[in-house]
């Protein structure tokens, strides 16, 4: 089997665009959330979310970015970073070497959104002929290839909010099995829409913290109530090591095991335990033939629901043993959580964490949860050497993902 390396990131998040903008917010505990901009949330009971602020025009032209959702938008912006930091050209990837695994858990809600306002308001028959090609969640995939004339392998995973991670572990095998030599892979998501937050508010999910947006993303405390919704793209290059080293890359991580697994429990609430998120940590470990005592970081789900943060702790107990849980930390208490999107990003903090050594906070850590007793690396990122890390991604559906990057 051959070997796999991350060399190129290409985060599009709330507290930042581009990898040298991502890994300061970190360092920063920088806030992503704050009031919705893109629609009136007025009549809404939640009216905050994790916006991302980037000009799309920079990288796309005016009417290519017309015929595309935010979330496809979103991926081939990270795509083209993700490229720039990796040190390839688009020459070098073009072709039947490299591949393209990018998914989103809902695809283009937004374009759903106006579209059917078109249909109900007129007729079925002027809604856009690009509803279609728009909405479809594999477009990710789809339109990065195209931008690079990319011919290998592509899919997309959708496994809601273990997307991301799905996407990468995806691309792994296929650079493993010796399907491709590159692969672009991650996730990508853009849920900040009236029936987007509307959706997740009525079945009281969403954090209702309206009157401190900054503070609502408050994983793994006592007084956590809720998710806040992010939007963004982590897109990760994955090349085969040996390329990699005979160009001079820079790499950041090899990945060395991914696992996956379901609940087969319920359509959104975890199982009692963990025992899905324990059955994807396990398996990612035996894949990586390491054992538990090998990880030094954990890049939590961490959503700051009351369900998730105490089944994923007791999961991690269950791996780890009780008091030898590794430092674990959520980045959603930054930049919300990105949904599809999450395992993306998520990916691009872990392996930055393995490659600068320091690991990032969990932000608002304020009033611990005497029932989640980890290290959950309170409010100040740490500086830390870490030889191996873990990142994991639970979703509704009872979806379960988990991918360990390893120093090189």
């Amino acid at each position: 089997m051959k070997r796999v390396v991350v060399t190129g990131v290409g985060p599009v998040t709330p507290i930042g665009v581009g990898a040298a903008n991502f890994l300061a917010a970190q360092h920063e505990a920088r806030n992503g959330i704050r009031p919705i901009t893109l629609f009136d949330a007025s009549d809404l009971s939640v009216r905050f979310a994790g916006e991302v602020d980037v000009d799309v025009h920079q990288y796309l032209e005016t009417k290519e970015a017309k015929r595309l959702d935010r979330f496809v938008q979103f991926a081939l912006i990270g795509a083209d970073l993700a490229l720039a930091d990796s040190g390839l050209t688009a020459e070098e990837v073009a072709g039947d070497l490299t591949g393209t695994c990018i998914g989103s858990g809902i695809g283009g809600l937004d374009t759903w959104e106006a579209q059917s306002k078109i249909r109900f308001e007129r007729t079925a028959m002027r809604i856009s002929p690009f509803f279609i090609p728009m909405l479809i969640a594999n477009m990710a995939s789809g339109h990065v290839a195209m931008r690079y004339h990319l011919t290998g392998p592509s899919s997309s995973v959708v496994t809601a909010c273990a997307t991301g991670t799905g996407n990468i572990g995806d691309a792994y095998r296929m650079i493993q099995r010796g399907e491709a030599e590159v692969v672009f892979a991650g996730g990508t998501e853009a849920p900040i829409t009236p029936m987007g937050i509307g959706g997740f508010a009525v079945m009281k999910a969403l954090s209702t913290r309206n009157d401190s947006p900054e503070t609502a993303s408050r994983p793994f405390t006592a007084s956590r109530d809720g998710f806040v919704a992010g939007e963004g793209a982590g897109i990760l290059v994955l090349e085969e090591y040996e390329r990699a080293v005979k160009r001079g890359a820079r790499i950041y991580a090899e990945i060395v095991g991914y696992g996956t697994s379901a609940d087969a429990h319920h359509i959104t609430a975890p199982a009692p335990g963990g025992t899905g998120a324990i059955a994807a940590i396990t398996r990612a470990l035996r894949d990586a033939k390491m054992n538990p005592e090998d990880i030094g970081y954990i890049n939590a789900h961490g959503t700051s629901t009351p369900a998730n943060d105490l089944n994923e702790t007791l999961a991690f107990k269950a791996v780890w043993g009780a008091g030898k849980v590794p430092p674990a930390s959520s980045t959603k208490s930054m930049t919300g959580h990105t949904l599809g999107a999450a395992g993306g990003i998520e990916g691009v903090a872990t392996v930055q964490a393995i490659h600068h050594g320091v690991l990032p906070p969990t932000r608002n850590y304020m009033d611990p949860d005497p029932e989640l007793d980890l290290d959950y690396i309170p409010n100040v990122a740490r500086e830390a050497v870490v030889n191996a890390a873990i990142s994991t991604n639970f979703a509704f559906g009872g979806q379960n993902a988990a991918v360990i990057f390893k120093r090189v």
